[in-house]
């Protein structure tokens, strides 16, 4: 019988097995990931960016987790040797009626007490020469890195620590009782003291598996994006962004270089026809009837007619994604654009149509259940490890460490 067992092996499930291990060093452990490698998912599609949390409401998790969470990845890295630059980025107002939005992130970046400046025309040529701008943001601290290379160490540093990692195995249904818990899975079943479910995409289903019924559900987003050619990577410089809709929950078009030294330009989003679907054609009935018949998509999708239309028209038209890229930098041309791979976001959307706009995590009697981590997720992941193992109940009665910055500070 295992102490803790983690659905999920992304970059959340993969950081709370390491926590675990930090505080609770004798602690059996597995992670049951449904595919054959970890980070293949949400983690393995990451754009790479280390988030400042500029843009996150004061006193929430993402705002908290981001800004600690940022420093905590920029440590893990730099102890672990793993490829992170901080690069830095600009947030730019393009159009007049944007100076105000502007200011209003700088004044919510300030309140979340980043090390930010507010800069205008001139000094954004100097950083960015070939982006127009009325004025920007610039925040220092964002940076890039390869997160599926930093779930790898996260889950070698379990298997260190005797954890276990079972690959090409999914969870079925979850029984609770009072001494622990049984998982079904693919292949017999699993025996554990906890269950955390860390499992992204599908969180709201293993919820349902454990007998959890939750207000939301959790519907994919596809954000698809183009690559510059090599030849036109000079004009991205650092982390390029627009000031975002303050009505619409993404961030917009924008340019992220890569740790690789490629640029990305995007993403819009769309509704994806699959939970795992990067690619326009990729289908489950199961998954499209299960949100065309969820009311909160259709009560979300009349808040943003207007913006969703606009998505769906970038999606298919390659002229109108340019478009939106020549804001920020008029030189891009259709012909300067490779494609490149989508991610797909997990959103949970309440009944009422209202997106989840926080990190949610439900505690049932022997289980733990992370039933949304949008972005900043990747960024904050070790901080979400240590605020999942914080909740553990104390009946587990495991021998904690006194040593709690060996694995992790």
């Amino acid at each position: 019988m295992f102490d803790f067992a983690i659905v999920g092996g992304g970059i959340v499930g993969l950081s709370t097995g390491m926590a675990i291990y930090n505080r609770f060093p004798n602690a059996k452990v597995v992670v049951i990931e449904k595919e054959e490698t970890v980070a293949e998912h949400q983690t393995g599609h990451n754009s790479g960016v280390i988030h400042s949390g500029i843009y996150y409401k004061p006193g929430s998790f993402k705002a908290c987790f981001s800004r600690q969470g940022s420093q905590s990845m920029k440590e893990f890295c730099q102890k672990y040797d793993i490829d992170h630059e901080i690069c830095g980025k600009v947030i730019v107002a393009t159009k007049q009626e944007e100076i105000p939005l502007l200011e209003n992130l700088y004044k919510r970046g300030l309140e979340n007490r980043l090390d930010i400046q507010r800069i205008g025309s001139v000094e954004l040529k100097e950083i960015e020469p070939h982006v127009k701008g009325l004025g920007a943001i610039r925040v220092p601290q964002a940076g890039i890195v390869n997160y599926r290379q930093v779930s790898e160490k996260f889950a070698s540093i379990i298997e260190e620590h005797g954890g276990e990692i079972r690959l090409n195995t999914k969870v079925e249904k979850i029984h609770e009782e009072s001494t622990g818990v049984t998982i079904e899975i693919t292949r017999g079943t699993i025996k554990a003291g906890l269950v955390i479910n860390c499992a992204g995409l599908h969180s709201d289903r293993v919820a349902y598996a454990a007998g959890y019924k939750t207000d939301m559900k959790i519907l994919p987003f596809r954000g698809e994006y183009y690559k510059l050619k090599p030849e036109k990577r000079y004009l991205v410089k650092h982390l390029i962004y627009p000031v975002p809709n303050p009505k619409f929950p993404f961030l917009g078009v924008h340019f992220t270089r890569m740790i690789s030294g490629e640029v990305d330009a995007g993403p819009n989003a769309v509704l994806s026809f699959k939970r795992e679907g990067y690619r326009k054609t990729d289908f489950s009935a199961k998954d499209l009837a299960e949100a065309l018949t969820y009311s909160g998509l259709w009560k979300m999708a009349g808040k943003f007619a207007k913006e969703g239309f606009d998505e769906y028209i970038r999606s298919f038209s390659m002229k109108q994604f340019t478009k939106s890229l020549q804001e920020l930098i008029l030189e891009i041309k259709e012909d300067d654009l490779i494609p490149a791979p989508a991610g797909v976001r997990a959103q949970a959307i309440r009944n009422d149509g209202n997106m989840v706009d926080d990190f949610h995590i439900i505690m049932g009697k022997r289980t733990i259940h992370v039933c949304n981590a949008p972005s900043p997720a990747a960024t904050a992941s070790i901080e979400i490890g240590k605020e999942i193992v914080n909740r553990i109940p104390k009946q587990m009665n495991l021998k904690e460490s006194k040593e709690s910055v060996q694995i992790i500070k």
